[in-house]
């Protein structure tokens, strides 16, 4: 496995851990939505250097999106605190 991919599974793993059973279940939900609303932030797990991103009605993969209304506000401040912190490419 390429350095920047494991570094972004250990990411998006350590993302999902932040998430309780109730998030998790609304952020499954939510990926048999259609399309997220108009201007609903998002952070796209397989896209996580993009960071934080906001709908304007484009399509995108809702298998691999996080929506900020699926999660608690508290774990929505960890997730971006966590996705702002430098990435450690050590052990590599």
């Amino acid at each position: 496995m390429k350095t920047n991919q494991r570094t972004d599974y250990l990411t998006r793993d350590s993302l999902m851990k932040l998430l309780s059973d109730e998030e998790v279940a609304k952020v499954s939900t939510a990926e048999t939505a259609a399309k997220l609303a108009d201007g609903e932030e998002y952070v796209d797990l397989e896209q996580l250097t993009k960071g934080v991103q906001r709908s304007h009605g484009a399509v995108v993969s809702m298998g691999t999106v996080l929506p900020r209304s699926a999660v608690h506000e508290q774990t929505w401040s960890k997730i971006v605190t966590q996705l702002q912190a430098p990435r450690s490419t050590a052990g590599t």
